[in-house]
């Protein structure tokens, strides 16, 4: 169980509080551990005809929803590792929206995309979990922002919450009706 203190308000650019806001547990890393099994739960609830339904005009589908959390998951763990190791050059940000719009998620299913981000989770953790003490406190530069590699964990998690959130409401209550 890996215990720390929750990154402070200086450890990351402010549009990513409310995804550090969502994980108020110290123990990150069995945040992070769990949500693999959150998401292939979640992600049961559509059935393949849904796999492309959008809540509303202009909204993603729900495969281009888990194809953006996988897209985020790699930029995020890619940061990590990169500031874990020392890296000091800056990392570019990324645009969620033409991300999605090339990602092709259309063309899978949602059960390959939940198992793409299982993996991509898998992979994150395994440098997660070999970083000493000091390493969860390395600082970079990604999206012109400072963001250490604590927050780029607490940032992970919280992304997924926000978004297994928005499917379970927006996306799950919609498609019932």
């Amino acid at each position: 169980m890996l215990m720390m203190d929750r990154p402070s308000a200086a450890e990351f650019a402010s549009f990513y509080a409310g995804y550090v806001s969502l994980v108020p547990e110290a123990d990150i890393m069995s945040v992070l551990e769990g949500q693999a099994d959150d998401v292939r739960l979640q992600t049961r609830a559509f059935i393949p005809k849904r796999e492309q339904f959008r809540y509303a005009d202009g909204k993603w589908t729900v495969c281009e929803v888990l194809g953006h959390m996988t897209d985020a998951e790699r930029v995020f763990g890619f940061r990590a590792f990169c500031f874990s190791r020392g890296e000091e050059n800056a990392l570019p940000g990324f645009e969620q929206d033409d991300y999605v719009a090339r990602g092709g998620f259309d063309r899978c299913s949602l059960a390959d995309l939940v198992q793409e981000f299982c993996q991509i989770r898998e992979m994150n953790l395994t440098v997660l979990r070999r970083l000493n003490d000091d390493a969860w406190q390395y600082m970079g530069t990604a999206s012109g922002k400072p963001v250490s590699v604590r927050a780029l964990a607490y940032i992970m998690a919280g992304h997924v919450r926000h978004h297994l959130h928005v499917l379970s409401t927006r996306y799950a209550e919609a498609a019932q009706k």
